[in-house]
């Protein structure tokens, strides 16, 4: 896998988790504004980062490698508090049950750490 490969996986979660966390926290967002937010930066940074690498991929690589750091620490933060938050019993504000959230989270969790990887990859001059 090379560094194209994580600048479209950042594409689809730069799009995708902020639209699903809009969705989870559609009528509780009043609560912890937050907790939706911190979302849109986070596809921010992703969609950023996979912009830079597309118009230069040496020059763009650090910024990409960036925002999937950020969303590491922010994706493995989100999964163990679910998990926890599963284990004392706290229902989540999802449309859905709080183990298919959980699941999601495992999800993009493992998507995150496979991103941030193929991040790190040598960009050829090619590229």
């Amino acid at each position: 896998m090379t560094i194209w490969f994580s600048r479209k996986l950042a594409t689809f979660l730069g799009i995708v988790t902020p639209v699903l966390e809009t969705v989870r926290r559609w009528h509780t967002w009043q609560d912890l504004p937050s907790a939706l937010f911190d979302d849109y930066i986070l596809g921010g940074l992703l969609l950023y980062g996979a912009w830079r690498v597309g118009r230069d991929a040496s020059t763009g690589q650090k910024f990409l490698a960036a925002a999937w750091g950020f969303a590491l620490g922010m994706v493995y933060s989100s999964f163990f508090w679910q998990l926890e938050q599963m284990r004392i019993g706290t229902i989540d504000p999802a449309p859905i049950s709080s183990g298919w959230v959980a699941g999601i989270k495992g999800t993009g969790f493992v998507l995150v750490i496979i991103g941030f990887i193929t991040s790190l990859t040598r960009v050829r001059g090619d590229e």
